[in-house]
């Protein structure tokens, strides 16, 4: 295995995307899984407690919220105790008074009686012995893509993230900029990714999966002229104007409540900036975000990529599947923004 190698995962709200990416292999030839996302998989651990009768104790880190919040959910609705660490409760909101609004108990130390499930992000120890008995080991060089909201105890969540990206906007939008080895302070759960794994890099997953789309070899035949990549994701569906090395605008909505014809009249809007924000926040989006240089264009190609693509039925575009698998975009935006943060030389697929 190169020293170059890296392992690459792209964790959604549905499934998290694994590349473990050798530059000394056709890219063909390297291992890739699509496992159930984290959320999902600490969700069903919950169940399986609420079904046995018993009080739950959940420790561990910060991780994504989605399938695990409702799984806490309906432990507490049957009646069932929940307790919980005061960074493990951090999954379900920033503000602990709000996680005990919601009826959890946080404190250090587990009841007694409780049943445990620890919570996290990132299993390393977990997907190396699910590929060990194939002969295959972990790349010592981890990127991992989350969607991290920012710590953001006493507003909106979604408020904070798009002040972040309209500033990350007004500062050139430079893409790469977007991929962290140090992650923003406010970044909580790629921090809780840091604690796990010290020496990865960590970027947004919408951002990984924009950046794998624009591999794409027909997408990358308009970068420079201007192209609109769409990520519809299992839980998340983001937008984002790029020309050249630069994003000129971002959207973000929850693919839950978007159908074929309201995402079309969005993107239609979007791409002549014709969208406001606070028509999307009002609709329990995130938001929409431009460079204060970008007027707007009246066509642009359009790439869409992501699980939930079906929703682009209708749609003017090109179905976006970087080195012919659409469902590891995320996970080759992480190899292109780890060889641009590492200096690695290697083609993605030499």
């Amino acid at each position: 295995m190169s020293e170059d190698a890296i392992l690459a995962i792209d964790i959604g709200g549905g499934t998290q995307d694994i590349l473990l990416w050798d530059p000394d292999q056709r890219l063909e030839n390297c291992v890739k899984l699509v496992l159930p996302s984290p959320t999902r998989v600490a969700a069903s651990k919950i169940r399986a407690v609420t079904a046995r009768g018993r009080t739950l104790f959940l420790d561990g880190v910060v991780m994504g919220g989605g399938a695990v919040t409702s799984a806490v959910k309906s432990h507490l609705k049957a009646g069932l105790a929940v307790y919980a660490t005061p960074e493990a409760a951090l999954t379900f909101h920033d503000n602990l008074d709000y996680v005990r609004d919601m009826g959890v108990t946080i404190g250090k130390d587990a009841p007694q009686d409780a049943e445990t499930v620890t919570l996290g992000d990132l299993d390393l120890a977990a997907l190396a012995g699910a590929v060990a008995p194939f002969g295959v080991e972990l790349p010592a060089r981890v990127a991992v893509a989350v969607q991290d909201h920012g710590f953001a105890p006493h507003e909106s969540n979604r408020l904070a993230r798009f002040a972040n990206l309209k500033s990350f906007l007004e500062n050139g939008g430079t893409l790469a900029d977007r991929v962290y080895l140090e992650p923003p302070a406010e970044n909580t759960r790629m921090w809780a990714i840091k604690r796990a794994a010290p020496g990865a890099l960590l970027m947004d997953t919408g951002t990984a999966a924009i950046m794998g789309a624009l591999l794409d070899s027909t997408v990358a035949q308009w970068r420079d002229t201007g192209v609109l990549a769409l990520n519809l994701g299992n839980a998340h569906t983001m937008a984002a104007i790029v020309k050249g090395d630069a994003a000129l605008a971002l959207y973000e909505h929850h693919t839950s409540l978007l159908e074929p014809s309201l995402l079309r009249d969005h993107m239609g809007r979007f791409m002549r900036r014709e969208l406001a924000h606070e028509e999307i926040f009002r609709s329990m989006g995130h938001g929409v975000a431009y460079a204060s240089g970008f007027a707007g264009a009246d066509t642009l190609p359009v790439a869409v990529t992501g699980p939930q693509r079906v929703l682009a039925r209708g749609m003017d575009c090109h179905l976006a599947s970087p080195f012919g698998d659409m469902m590891l975009s995320g996970s080759f935006g992480l190899v292109a923004g780890a060889k641009i943060k590492w200096n690695i030389s290697h083609e993605i697929n030499p």
